[in-house]
């Protein structure tokens, strides 16, 4: 029956896309009904980079992020290193007892015993394109703790989103996760925001840029109908599925390179949904085809 809802989103998205004449209304139809097909919750923004063009649909309700927050945590450790106070270079000491054994972590597996220094640079990209549990808590360490990137986020003007917890206290409570919110629409500002270079030096805006478009979670979700080779970057945010068959949050948020070089940030949270893995990340990619289909016939 889901494997049928699948198909169904699929073609669905090739159809509307075949008929759409990038109206604004069109584009929210198709994001509506694709919607409709997820089981649960959904929240969309879309935000073109250069032309500020919008669109949401339940832009300003509050979603949990799980990993998504990775993101905003690299920002707030790159803005240290912006103002000296910390260096790419330098060497981070990781002990064995910060390498938990019962989470995701890449780190983890390069560095199975643990009491070694690792290059700070390294420890970012884990956590942000490989979305590393462990290398997220050192970095909170390093900055201070969710508290102080929680400073940093609202001191750029983004105030719909709130970092809390870390990712040992959430796997301690399942709770938690909805503590750790974004909107849609925040989130589509952050990210536009970052790109255009107005959060953090050119230096390290190419940087985080250049560590999200390698981003490994993830592939069937923003990415998963574009035209191969499309530059997306992107950070993901997935949670367990509980004894209920809910999942609380299967999630992406990116900015996609149009043809010609424009931008168009997209974000897709999908929450609380009882339907299979398949189905919510092809809500995801459907809402991304439509939005792509949308912007290049501009």
């Amino acid at each position: 029956m889901k494997f049928t809802r699948s198909i169904q989103i699929i073609m669905a998205v090739i159809v509307w896309s075949s008929s759409l004449y990038a109206g604004t209304d069109s584009l929210r139809t198709m994001i509506e009904q694709i919607a409709g097909t997820a089981e649960g919750n959904v929240g969309v923004a879309v935000l073109g980079v250069e032309s500020n063009d919008t669109l949401s649909l339940n832009g300003n309700v509050k979603y949990p992020m799980q990993s998504v927050y990775k993101f905003p945590i690299g920002l707030a450790v790159l803005d240290l290193v912006d103002k000296g106070v910390l260096s790419l270079d330098q060497r981070v000491f990781v002990k064995k007892s910060d390498l938990l054994p019962k989470t995701w972590s890449p780190l983890r597996e390069k560095y199975p015993n643990g009491d070694t220094s690792v290059a700070l640079s390294e420890i970012i990209t884990f956590t942000v394109a490989q979305s590393d549990n462990n290398g997220c808590d050192l970095l909170f360490r390093l900055v201070g703790g969710p508290g102080k990137v929680d400073q940093f986020i609202h001191s750029l003007g983004i105030h719909d989103i709130a970092i809390v917890n870390t990712e040992e206290e959430m796997a301690k409570d399942k709770d938690l996760q909805y503590r750790n919110y974004s909107s849609p629409n925040a989130l589509a500002a952050l990210l536009s925001l970052v790109y255009r270079g107005k959060a953090l030096s050119e230096k390290s805006t190419q940087y985080v840029v250049k560590i999200l478009e390698q981003t490994t979670t993830g592939p069937k979700r923003l990415k998963g109908r574009l035209p191969a080779g499309t530059i997306v970057a992107h950070k993901t945010g997935s949670s367990g599925t509980d004894e209920q068959g809910i999942t609380a949050a299967t999630n992406d948020a990116g900015i996609i390179t149009l043809p010609g070089g424009k931008h168009v940030a997209v974000v897709v949270f999908v929450s609380n949904s009882t339907a299979d893995e398949k189905t919510r990340e092809a809500v995801i990619s459907g809402v991304a085809k439509a939005v792509w289909d949308s912007f290049v016939t501009r």
